[in-house]
């Protein structure tokens, strides 16, 4: 089904084999597969990256519409007619001066995935998840949801004319809810957090045979998310930022990029000299296994008790791929730190009053790492800073910050009141740093 933005061209297909992230056991691409039948570990896509070296040259890209599938030859679908396409892709990426000079960052950005198709970068892995999920012949795909991957699921199924069941703790958005229900997906609401959404698809897998569409359990969401850190690389003229700072749940982005990375320079977009970024992966405190973790130096997290946080997204007790984001962050030198609700909060108005950017809450707690890390002199006043917002902050009503509208009664006068600006100057409110808490990986490779 060709979406506006979708490949105008049939792509050679160079995806080649399946690879267990644990084992390293081979799949059969050609089928539909989800984790290693040896020991279970998630699979991930592999493609010949030597043939695409010799035959596509990064040049080719200029011709082409500004959407992820400009990036066709590695992502993983046989026929261009099988994408479907609801123009994602291609986000902006640039500066924040104001907030940089408050948080103390000579050069902050934000890719902001808020505009993607159902206001999340969740709608990458939808597009191109469903999109091979249909190649292999899926009619009814299920997943678990902390809050916006069901949404963007339930879009890209009915574009692609899919059934979609989507199992979503009862405290998710309200928004999110009534959102994947509009778009035709048949929703669930349990009692208690993804995991408990996650064993009744378990149960719906065994017992139907649908599609598991769940985190990491199909190997086609993360090529969707990969291309974050490809229109990264092309947006900075084929460079990477020194620090990538990343709110994390599933992980999948964070997993993604790196995979990415690695792509570029193995088909020679990115030169071989360019450094890695260093990866900073934030969580809630209130549900932060993989930081927990990387503090207690462990290759696996432990799955957290009774999560609680208004970052719905972040709300993952355990992460099939903890393991993966765990050696990732070690691999970069980068780090892990939890943010708190009342932190986050603050920074979703921060962010909206200094530089009109209406960040969703795990997009806030990713701007109060990036404060917190500078100031304990982690992040470095003149390095390249790029902060994820992950979601349109308008979908969590319930949480917007500022004062409610002021009411005038019909025919009543406006008094002359001058709108406040934040003070720049003044910074950002001050914080007790616990640097303890705030560890960086140690450089083992020389890399960061």
């Amino acid at each position: 089904m060709i979406g506006p933005f979708a490949p105008t061209a049939p792509p050679t297909s160079y995806l080649t084999f399946l690879e267990c992230a644990r084992c390293g056991a081979r799949a059969d691409h050609s089928r539909e597969a989800h984790l290693c039948t040896d020991c279970g570990g998630p699979l991930l896509a592999r493609y010949d990256l030597e043939r695409i070296k010799a035959s596509v040259p990064r040049n080719v890209l200029y011709g082409r519409q500004h959407s992820l599938w400009r990036y066709r030859e590695l992502l993983p679908l046989d026929e261009a007619e099988n994408a479907v396409s609801l123009g994602e892709g291609n986000t902006p990426l640039y500066e924040l001066p104001i907030l940089g000079q408050k948080l103390g960052l000579h050069r902050l950005m934000v890719k902001d995935e808020g505009l993607l198709p159902t206001g999340t970068f969740k709608a990458r892995g939808a597009a191109v998840g469903v999109s091979r999920a249909g190649e292999l012949g899926a009619t009814t795909l299920v997943l678990p949801t902390a809050g916006n991957a069901g949404s963007a699921w339930a879009a890209y199924g009915a574009r692609a004319g899919i059934g979609v069941v989507v199992v979503m703790p009862a405290d998710t958005p309200e928004v999110i809810q009534r959102e994947t229900a509009a778009y035709g997906a048949r929703t669930y609401l349990v009692d208690g957090s993804i995991a408990d959404a996650g064993a009744v698809v378990k149960h719906a897998v065994a017992e139907y045979g649908w599609y598991d569409a769940s985190t990491l359990k199909e190997p086609y969401r993360i090529e969707g998310k990969k291309t974050m850190g490809f229109e990264l690389a092309e947006q900075l003229g084929w460079h990477l930022p020194d620090v990538i700072v990343y709110p994390t749940g599933g992980g999948v982005g964070l997993i993604g990029m790196w995979k990415a990375f690695e792509e570029l320079r193995a088909v020679g977009w990115l030169a071989e000299t360019e450094k890695r970024p260093r990866f900073i992966s934030v969580q809630a405190s209130g549900c932060a296994p993989i930081v927990k973790a990387f503090h207690e130096e462990k290759d696996e997290s432990e799955p957290w008790p009774d999560p609680k946080t208004v970052a719905a997204g972040l709300r993952v007790p355990k992460a099939l791929g903890d393991f993966l984001v765990l050696r990732i962050l070690r691999e970069s030198s980068g780090a892990a730190l939890d943010v708190g609700d009342e932190r986050i909060l603050e920074m979703m108005r921060v962010v909206g009053v200094t530089e009109g950017l209406l960040a969703c809450p795990e997009g806030a707690a990713a701007f109060e790492a990036a404060y917190q890390l500078r100031q304990a002199g982690m992040i470095h006043e003149h390095e390249d800073v790029v902060v994820f917002n992950t979601g349109a902050g308008m979908k969590y009503f319930e949480h917007l910050p500022g004062a409610k509208p002021l009411r005038l009664a019909k025919g009543e006068i406006m008094p002359r009141v001058e709108p406040q600006r934040e003070d720049v100057e003044g910074g950002y409110r001050p914080l007790v740093i616990d640097k303890d808490r705030l560890r960086v990986a140690p450089d083992e490779e020389g890399e960061g």
